[in-house]
């Protein structure tokens, strides 16, 4: 961020209130580039619009499939009139083009490093699948750009408790060359278990006033 905009920090966000304000192609279609936004990107089958529906108890507001790789515009969601959650499109579609695939991975690495108002980058994960290729790729361009990444272990009710908690272990571990940049937890829309640590890392985003250059 060059600069601190003349925005008062907003208080905390109600999820439940979240609309849907638009979809854009590129970055160039977004909505101002002003306020708090927080990007939510994971693979095709790791449960990002289900998360969303979850954390904002709508089960209509991002759309879900069964079919990998529905999502492949940008998809905005307002939370106040300076609060937006954004749902970017799965990487790793099935059954797209190559030509599509990488199209669609240069415009979200133009949204990642240019986005001045994007504060933070959820990460989802399946559980049962981490730090995928994709996955990395995804954590550098966050950590070349310095911002915080906050990492949901997806679907962790399809693994018992231990094995969640070897996962967990497994994936911090890899993580420590990011710093205090990214942290990781445990989470499942089926059971809805894990929005209380998500929302307080959100709250903490998105009120957050940038300072000088944070990105």
């Amino acid at each position: 961020m060059t600069e601190t905009e003349d925005i008062p920090a907003p208080t905390a966000p109600r999820y439940r209130g979240a609309q849907f304000l638009t979809s854009a192609a590129k970055l160039s279609q977004c909505p101002p580039d002003v306020g708090w936004e927080v990007a939510f990107a994971g693979r095709s089958n790791a449960g990002k619009s289900s998360a969303i529906n979850s954390l904002t108890d709508n089960k209509k507001l991002a759309k879900t499939s069964k079919t990998p790789g529905r999502t492949q515009l940008i998809n905005f969601f307002t939370l106040s009139d300076t609060q937006r959650l954004v749902d970017l499109p799965g990487y790793g579609f099935a059954k797209v083009p190559i030509a599509v695939k990488q199209a669609w991975t240069k415009q979200l690495e133009n949204y990642l490093q240019n986005r001045q108002c994007l504060r933070g980058l959820i990460l989802l994960m399946d559980i049962r699948h981490p730090l995928q290729p994709f996955d990395h790729q995804m954590l550098d361009w966050a950590l070349q750009a310095s911002m915080p990444v906050h990492i949901l272990l997806t679907k962790a009710d399809k693994l018992s408790r231990g094995a969640a908690g070897a996962v967990i272990l497994q994936v911090r571990d890899a993580l420590k060359p990011f710093g205090e940049l990214t942290s990781v937890q445990l989470f499942s829309a089926l059971k809805r278990h894990g929005h209380q640590e998500l929302t307080t890392v959100l709250d903490t985003w998105m009120t957050r006033l940038p300072l000088g250059d944070a990105h």
